[in-house]
């Protein structure tokens, strides 16, 4: 008999009826399944007994503080999974940094030109080379210093939002800027330095707290539409965003403008590239995303690159001209370690007629990177469990405050733009990363990529412009976080928002909304004090104060203990000298009585012995 799920029923009641059977497949799958989790378990368990298990407090290590749930094979795919998610940095940052230019310049009748001669483009191509090397040597040097220092799954690397501004507005397309590009690095290197003392003095986590939080959230909103620009400028992406004859910007008509500023190809929006970059490099990731995909935007850069390779194709990046046979010989070499020439001696201390540029560069650059950095190092560390309660301060915090810093100083020396801490961290943090194992593996991937420099040379403008665009989504999607409801914080916010993509500058950005900010609300505090009459909606304002929540900065605190120390000395001091004056005070006193009761006592021997 049959029964309804199709196992053979036996008319014996006694007779145990056959069970299907598992497949040669499901049971071998199962086997070494359970095998590599045996394998796995085993190498955790040996790596926690060792010494690198009690430095990164692995789980039974016996460290006294642990952590629960860090295993040393878990960290190592959460450090490969950070590193996948990060992989487009050695695509887009070597492509922003090389618009600037560096010391390639166009001299006599190619300025002023749009490309500026076949010689500013191989000098451009061959530092672009040099910042993929750079990128990745940098980004290794410092995620396994932050792991090492601080034991964080956090990942380092040039920010994507500073090198914007660093590029663009510091130094400028073909070095047109605020500053030359020695003197940029040189504001780099100081800014490191300047963040060490603020960070060792306890200013730096006392600053970012008395920025409004609205006016934090605009920065990062306004970054965010200035990468996203970028992403569809030309040269630095899809190239379908140019400066027009009539309005400010405008669709570009011309892909391929000759010397003299003729277009010589066809229109920029029929060009294949455009649409190869928009399709798989912006919309493939966006599907991506739906599903919760964490490499989305390496994936889309990683595809649009592999269709760009074919030379026969109207979409490749190594066209057979003299250009693109130059970069396919590079390209084709795959392996190799390229020196880039960048040393201590192209920073320049003499900065001549440019002092006010750059200070304003310095200012800027503190600025965002002390934002940028503290607000993604304190949601890591709230997901890691090393936050919790409300002080923003996490144990350890100025060590890792320290690390990023000197990071950015060493980045200078070799011709990079300031670095950041990379929420893309959180992917491998979310994966089980929870130590400095995940950011040292981080890293040396980033060292392997040093070696591969010229594969990731190849990748094509029309594969990074599209991943800038969706950075600078991410960035923009924290714009709920803003106050609307009150129009003191609205609108600074909205000017600091407004203003860094139309000016094309972060600095301008930043200091139109905080100017803003203090004149408006500084106004309506004034007459609300006068008058005594507020804002209808002024209940709806978001607190501020200049006394913010948490410890306060360490230089004031132990200022606060050494006068507290002194005072004590002082009230010892105080009651050790009434102690004395009491003292001699019940001497001078006592001894008159000693005076009187011995003549008392001579008169008394006296008399008797007249008796």
């Amino acid at each position: 008999m049959v029964g309804t799920t199709g196992v053979r029923l036996s008319d014996n009641p006694d007779e145990i009826p056959d069970t299907p059977r598992r497949s040669i497949f499901r049971r071998g799958f199962a086997y070494a399944t359970e095998a590599i989790n045996g394998g796995v378990d085993s190498v955790n368990r040996k790596v926690s007994s060792t010494y690198v298990g009690r430095f990164f407090r692995l789980r039974g290590s016996g460290h006294a503080e642990e952590i629960r749930d860090a295993n040393f094979c878990t960290e190592i795919r959460a450090g490969l999974i950070t590193f996948s998610a990060m992989l487009y940095v050695l695509a887009a940052n070597p492509a922003v940094i090389a618009s600037s230019g560096y010391e390639c310049s166009c001299r006599g009748e190619d300025k002023g030109r749009p490309n500026c001669g076949q010689d500013y483009q191989a000098c451009i191509e061959e530092l672009r080379r040099d910042m993929v090397a750079v990128t990745a040597a940098v980004s290794a040097m410092s995620c396994i210093l932050f792991g090492l220092m601080t034991n964080m799954p956090v990942a380092v690397a040039p920010g994507m939002g500073l090198n914007s501004y660093f590029a663009y507005q510091v130094i400028g397309i073909r070095g047109s800027g605020l500053l030359p590009w020695r003197s940029a690095l040189t504001a780099v290197f100081l800014e490191g330095w300047i963040f060490i003392i603020l960070s060792l003095t306890g200013l730096r986590h006392w600053l970012v707290r008395i920025i409004p939080s609205t006016m934090k959230v605009a920065g990062v909103c306004g970054i965010g539409l200035f990468l996203a620009l970028t992403g569809l400028a030309n040269n630095t992406g899809l190239g379908l965003i140019t400066s027009g004859d009539v309005v400010p910007i405008s669709l570009a008509d011309c892909s391929n403008p000759d010397q003299q500023g003729q277009c010589s190809g066809v229109s920029a929006i029929a060009d294949p590239k455009l649409w190869l970059g928009i399709l798989g490099g912006g919309i493939l990731p966006t599907v991506l995303m739906g599903f919760n995909n964490k490499y989305s935007i390496g994936i889309g850069v990683l595809f649009v690159t592999l269709m760009s390779i074919p030379r026969s194709t109207s979409v490749t990046f190594f066209p057979y001209n003299s250009v693109g046979q130059n970069k396919w010989d590079y390209f084709s070499s795959m392996v190799g370690v390229r020196k880039t020439g960048f040393d201590m001696s192209q920073l320049r201390f003499d900065f001549g007629p440019h002092q006010g540029n750059f200070v304003v560069a310095l200012l800027t650059m503190l600025y965002v990177d002390m934002i940028d950095c503290t607000a993604t190092l304190q949601g890591l560390a709230r997901y890691t469990y090393r936050l919790q309660g409300p002080d923003p301060d996490f144990p350890g915090s100025t060590i890792a405050y320290c690390t990023n810093a000197f990071c950015i100083s060493m980045g200078a020396l070799l011709g990079s733009s300031p670095v950041t801490v990379f929420v893309e961290s959180g992917a491998g943090a979310q994966s089980g990363g929870r130590t400095g194992i995940a950011a040292i593996v981080t890293g040396l991937c980033f060292l392997a990529a040093v070696f591969f420099a010229p594969f990731f040379s190849g990748i094509p403008p029309w594969a990074t412009g599209p991943a800038l665009i969706l950075i600078g989504f991410l960035m923009v999607r924290q714009i709920y976080s803003i106050n609307w409801n009150y129009a003191g914080d609205a609108i600074p916010s909205f000017v600091t928002i407004m203003f860094i993509p139309f000016s094309y500058s972060v600095a301008y950005g930043l200091i139109a909304g905080l100017f803003t900010y203090i004149i408006v609300n500084g106004l309506i505090w004034i007459i609300s004090t006068l008058t005594g009459v507020e804002p209808h909606d002024y209940h709806l304002k978001q607190y501020w104060t200049i006394n913010p929540v948490g410890r306060k900065p360490w230089i004031y605190r132990a200022y606060k203990y050494i006068m507290a120390k002194l005072q004590t000395n002082r009230d010892q001091v105080t009651e050790e000298v009434a102690v004395q004056e009491f003292e001699m005070m019940e001497r001078r006193t006592s001894h008159p009585r000693s005076a009187v009761a011995s003549a008392s006592t001579m008169d008394d021997k006296h008399s008797r012995t007249a008796e």
